[in-house]
């Protein structure tokens, strides 16, 4: 590793539990445990896993005004979303956009009742803030809190480890954010994840981090889990990586995320458009898009991994899209993938062809999520 990666809260316990650390977004993270990939990925669709993403950025955004509504119309003009009529102690998913409609980063936002609580990606953090807070200064206070530790309780088992620890999350629904304490440690407590299944998001001092931690994982169904069966489990989820399936070159419309942009803001909305690429990504909601994202699965056992293209025909002759992410789903047991193709061929079971390693494997279009959400509705 080299001195300038910058380490989590949780890097020594990391260290304790035999993680495989390599270089991500700048940071010194866990790859897997000693368990391996395979198993942390199982274990965490049949039980808890817990994750260590203190790498993601927070930030408070509170509105001069003193009128959280104020604060989420102001954010309103760098999003596509409807965060003035998001009540109290609930979260949306959203995305930043340029002004081609290009994708800057996709984050959540929540309603805290005094400001706004948001999350941002690792990568794209320091440039987020920046953009909010030259955007926003004027009406808001925009906090940078990337000191603060981030874990993920995620699993069909989640509550249940939980529950002994904070008593209040076992009310909570999806995508609910409270202010809490776990363990007499004051947290912010999101129903909300990255797997497809139940789960919690926990955030909290960074001086904390390792006692809450220690706390989840002394429960008997909780085991440590890396990035790599992060990856896998998102995957079979169908949810997107910022940087590999959303960048700045595909839009909200593109990649099959216009259900994130709800009927307010919508073409006849109360408060349609007023973002960087509003026109663009009105007029694709209107008259549609070249391409889309979709999900794949290809035939065999061999991954279709980010990068290969995608054919119509079995030699290869007409190039009609390109994967974004793939890998071995282990939950169900075969490659899954996700990537942008011509939406004359996006339909479901549409029978395409990826090149892999110089041959033309049989995939076909695919519904996601690959997996059925665990969410408590």
């Amino acid at each position: 590793m080299t001195d300038s990666l910058q380490r989590t809260p949780l890097h020594a316990l990391n260290l304790e539990l035999g993680a495989k650390m390599v270089p991500f977004a700048g940071y010194e993270m866990p790859l897997q445990y000693p368990a391996g990939l395979m198993a942390e990925h199982l274990h965490t669709r049949s039980q808890t896993g817990l994750f260590d993403v203190s790498h993601m950025g927070q930030i408070r955004i509170a509105a001069r005004s003193g009128d959280v509504r104020d604060a989420a119309l102001a954010l309103e003009s760098l999003i596509p979303a409807d965060y003035a009529g998001l009540a109290k102690g609930r979260q949306r998913y959203g995305f930043l956009t340029n002004d081609t409609a290009g994708i800057l980063d996709d984050l959540m936002v929540a309603n805290m009742g005094d400001d706004l609580f948001v999350v941002v990606n690792a990568s794209c953090k320091e440039q987020d803030a920046a953009l909010i807070e030259a955007a926003l200064s004027d009406r808001c206070v925009v906090t940078r809190q990337f000191d603060r530790a981030l874990m993920a309780l995620q699993g069909p088992q989640a509550q249940e480890a939980i529950a002994p620890l904070c008593p209040a999350a076992v009310d909570m629904r999806f995508m609910d954010v409270i202010e809490t304490k776990l363990s007499g440690v004051p947290v912010t407590l999101s129903r909300s994840g990255y797997t497809g299944e139940d789960g919690y998001e926990i955030g909290c001092a960074a001086a904390d981090a390792e006692t809450v931690a220690r706390a989840l994982l002394a429960q008997p169904q909780v085991l440590p889990i890396g990035l790599g069966a992060r990856d896998s489990l998102r995957l079979e989820a169908g949810l997107c990586l910022y940087g590999n399936d959303i960048d700045t070159t595909t839009t909200p419309i593109e990649a099959s995320l216009a259900w994130a942009i709800q009927k307010a803001r919508r073409e006849g909305g109360s408060r349609e458009g007023g973002y960087p690429g509003a026109e663009i990504v009105l007029r694709q909601a209107r008259e549609g898009v070249s391409r889309k994202r979709v999900g794949l699965m290809a035939e065999g056992r061999a991954p279709v991994r980010a990068g290969a293209k995608l054919f119509a025909d079995a030699d290869g002759q007409k190039e009609i899209g390109l994967v974004t992410s793939g890998a071995f789903g282990p939950t169900v047991q075969a490659p899954v993938a996700m990537g942008y193709v011509a939406t004359d061929y996006a339909g479901n079971d549409t029978a395409l062809f990826a090149e892999l390693r110089g041959k033309f494997v049989p995939v076909h279009v695919r519904a996601m999520p690959f997996v059925a959400p665990g969410f408590k509705r």
